[in-house]
């Protein structure tokens, strides 16, 4: 899986999480819900993403080199 699906799986988890969450426990978790959008929107202007190098710093999505068979 690539690392921007591995992102669009985390974040859109993320909104449903935080939903639901606002609907059943507290309406604060949808401030969560807003924190993820504007990270969204961050990340599609600036091209830098926390998400990328959050997965990266912790071995989740590794880079895959070319190999020569």
């Amino acid at each position: 899986m690539t690392i921007d699906r591995k992102i669009r799986l985390i974040a859109g988890t993320f909104v449903l999480a935080s939903v639901t969450l606002g609907w059943w426990v507290s309406p604060y978790w949808f401030l969560f819900t807003a924190f993820v959008g504007l990270n969204l929107m961050q990340s599609a202007v600036t091209k830098w993403c926390l998400m990328e190098d959050i997965l990266r710093w912790t071995g989740i999505h590794r880079e895959r080199t070319a190999t020569t068979a």
